[in-house]
């Protein structure tokens, strides 16, 4: 992958984190399997829907960590399906990892699999108000 060279210039000092999640968006449109849809629920919570025919829960994994969401789906397509004959094939029968980059403050809060179609909710806490902070004195 190329470097970019937006974040290289001598007044960006310190911009290292938004070169690596632009880096990590980058890498995550590559791939276009499987199908997803990004909802947005109002309230500052989001759905990522993922189209997963085929695959069980234990199947698929998700993880969470630097911002980054990380689904990984294993298939052991090649024992389950030797001796099958197939005239068409036209269900991916692949393993796959989903990245998605999670704005700062984004904490997902559930993930359901019904369907065939894998659902992960994600919500922005609620601001805080402003409140006063007392200076202490010596």
């Amino acid at each position: 992958m190329e470097r970019s060279v937006l974040f290289d210039h001598p007044l960006l000092l310190g911009f290292e984190h938004a070169r690596a999640l632009a880096e990590q968006a980058a890498r995550a449109t590559q791939d276009t399997y499987p199908p997803y849809n990004v909802e947005d629920l109002g309230e500052g919570r989001i759905r990522i829907t993922l189209a997963v025919a085929g695959f069980s829960a234990d199947q698929l994994q998700i993880q969470v960590g630097d911002n980054q969401l990380t689904i990984v789906g294993r298939r052991e397509a090649e024992g389950a399906e030797a001796g099958r004959d197939f005239l068409h094939r036209g269900i991916a029968a692949r393993g796959f990892t989903r990245g998605f980059v999670l704005a700062d403050g984004l904490e997902v809060t559930g993930a359901r699999l019904a369907d065939g179609l894998l659902n992960i909710d994600a919500e922005r806490p609620p601001r805080r108000p402003a409140r006063p902070i007392p200076i202490q004195t010596s």
